[in-house]
């Protein structure tokens, strides 16, 4: 067993697994500490450096690319402090945090591990139900259906609009951008209906602004996380801007059923208008972000 206990986590290697324990300390950011512990299998490790530092040091773990769906719905966004696969070592544990990630390199040689891209994920992310109180709303997910109830700062297209209810098997895919407490963040809800859809995320009623604390909205990665492992896997769908593109033209209803869904949310707009729900103003923004959408 080679083990490192810092301040910052517990990382112990057996010999087929690296388990990734996030410390107690209030130091260790809120996102860590609610995601808990996580085991990966020596088989998702594409690689282990330690970066020597003059006070601390790093200690990094590379995952193989499509192995953890964490990965897949954050895109490298999370902030380093709350990357479960990094450690802070203190500069007199550099040779223990050495001899860990020397051990984990000399498995990953005998078991002739590859680097290439994952067919699966390898990691199942958090479990379900999971459900995140953010700055535009509460998300909540149970492994078939995302719900999300609007807080009393939403928009009021949104309010308007009532609690929102997807299927996971409608779902494109999870769009999600941290609040950096500079600039504002989301979590989108792509799905066959919406996927050309260029509301903004205060006006979306299948996204959720982040605008407020970044620790907690920092939070809603796990509900981007959950669904993702879930959806299918990006192996399926290709790589790069092409699949993108791919995937893109295969959510688009046919011809018929997309002006549908054009009228059915100009309808919608129309009644909240008449209702007194939206101004002149904001009916006429949105109307024209509908059209453009589509």
């Amino acid at each position: 067993m080679a083990e490192i206990i810092q301040r910052d986590g517990t990382w112990a290697f057996d010999g087929t697994t690296v388990r990734i324990t996030p410390g107690l300390h209030r130091s260790v950011p809120l996102f860590r500490q609610t995601y808990g512990e996580v085991a990966v299998p020596l088989e998702a490790v594409a690689g282990v450096v330690f970066e020597p530092e003059r006070k601390r040091g790093r200690l990094r773990i590379r995952l193989r690319e499509g192995a953890d769906p964490l990965l897949q719905a954050t895109g490298g966004r999370l902030p380093d402090p709350a990357d479960p696969y990094r450690l802070v070592v203190d500069v007199d544990r550099a040779g223990v945090a050495e001899y860990v990630a020397e051990e984990i390199r000399r498995a990953l040689l005998l078991d002739q591990i590859p680097k290439e891209p994952t067919k699966a994920y390898l990691l199942p992310g958090p479990p379900v139900p999971v459900s995140v109180r953010s700055s535009d709303g509460t998300v909540s997910f149970d492994g078939t259906q995302v719900r999300i109830d609007w807080a009393d700062t939403s928009d009021r297209v949104k309010r308007a609009t009532g609690p929102r209810i997807i299927a996971v098997g409608d779902l494109v895919q999870v769009e999600w951008l941290p609040n950096s407490g500079y600039e504002d963040g989301f979590l989108r809800f792509v799905t066959r209906e919406t996927v050309f859809s260029k509301l903004p995320p205060e006006k979306d009623p299948y996204a959720l602004d982040l605008w407020g604390s970044a620790r907690r909205d920092l939070l809603t990665a796990l509900v981007a996380t959950a669904i993702t492992a879930r959806l299918p896997h990006p192996s399926t769908r290709g790589d790069g801007e092409q699949a993108q593109r791919r995937s893109a033209t295969a959510a688009v209803p046919p011809a018929a059923d997309h002006h549908d869904v054009l009228l059915r949310r100009l309808r919608e707009l129309g009644e909240l208008h008449r209702d007194g729900v939206l101004t002149d103003e904001e009916f006429a923004m949105t109307k024209a972000a509908v059209l453009r959408g589509f």
